[in-house]
């Protein structure tokens, strides 16, 4: 499969895809990537990024300059033993062009088509006048009305009518017409924290698939992440005086005052530590690993606990390079 780099040709038993890109409160692609960590999914294959992404620009930081890394896209699967359907997982950390889209998505339907697969399963948030503390409720959407049918079984809300915006919807209706079918989990999210990760949905639409598939899925860690996520929140607004009459989307300087204290509180998973300790060792031979370094370093919120040692990596370079 042209534009399309395979490392591994694993024998899977009628195995879903699950398909995952980032979105409002992250839902889709942090519930994907805990899937992922949960299950020691492994990589397996990855679309090639120059034909669908392109810089925008360098990353600076403490006035040093660096060209970031396109965008990956990776293919992950993961063999049940206990159970009657495999999985293929595929996230990436960024969207296409959307005008790329279609010819993207063709590059995942090669794939998928390639190992037999039926149904594609696909992750969004559902922006609701609801208050942070309140759980997650999950909605649904369905590509044919007997799976949608199925589905009402699990007492899910059935999204009507709207739009699921983005690679998370648009892939379930390219997948479609590709023959496939196909349903879209939603997590409930609050109207006015829409910028900011949301475990809490995440979790939500990952116990959801869980009873769906019939997988057992440890949600302790995204539990976790949630409450103090919630605390946070609940701290910000005490300090903001807005109470629960929040109006609009939280600004990006609240948004960094929450993400410098969840930087404090939370604690890394031990099998994220050995990533990050990897990424370090690889970025030292290889400055390129920087990249994905800084990105998982971002996305578990601690940059600040590695700051040092990571600005050491490009002085490092700079005095190979006099």
């Amino acid at each position: 499969m042209e534009g399309i780099k395979i490392t591994k040709r694993p024998r899977l038993k009628k195995p879903y895809l699950v398909v995952a890109w980032p979105g409002m409160g992250e839902v889709a692609f942090k519930a994907a990537s805990y899937l992922i960590e949960q299950l020691k999914a492994e990589e397996f294959a990855s679309i090639q990024p120059e034909d669908f992404f392109y810089l925008t620009g360098s990353l600076v930081q403490k006035g040093l300059l660096s060209t970031p890394e396109l965008p990956q896209s990776k293919f992950y699967f993961w063999k049940n033993k206990s159970g009657k359907n495999d999985l293929i997982i595929f996230v990436s950390n960024a969207q296409p062009d959307l005008a790329r889209a279609e010819s993207y998505s063709k590059q995942i339907i090669a794939v998928a088509k390639s190992f037999k697969i039926d149904t594609v399963v696909s992750f969004a948030s559902m922006p609701q006048a609801i208050d942070h503390t309140q759980d997650s409720g999950v909605w649904f959407a369905a590509t044919a009305t007997e799976l949608s049918n199925n589905l009402k079984r699990f007492n899910l809300n059935v999204l009507n009518e709207g739009q699921i915006s983005g690679m998370n919807g648009l892939f379930l209706g390219i997948a479609k017409r590709e023959g496939f079918k196909g349903f879209c989990l939603l997590g409930e999210i609050s109207l006015y924290t829409i910028q900011i990760e949301n475990p809490k949905a995440s979790a939500a639409v990952l116990n959801v698939l869980s009873k769906i598939l019939d997988i057992k899925i440890d949600l302790s860690g995204l539990l976790g992440q949630a409450q103090i996520m919630e605390g946070e929140i609940n701290k910000l607004l005490d300090y903001l005086k807005l109470g629960s009459q929040v109006a609009g989307p939280i600004g990006e300087d609240d948004i960094e005052k929450i993400k410098k204290s969840l930087s404090q509180l939370s604690r890394l998973p031990s099998s994220i530590k050995d990533k990050i300790e990897l990424l370090f060792v690889q970025a030292k031979t290889d400055i390129s690993k920087a990249t994905e370094l800084k990105v998982e370093l971002d996305k578990w919120n601690v940059y600040k606990d590695y700051e040092d040692r990571f600005l050491d990596l490009f002085k490092k370079t700079g005095e190979k390079n006099n």
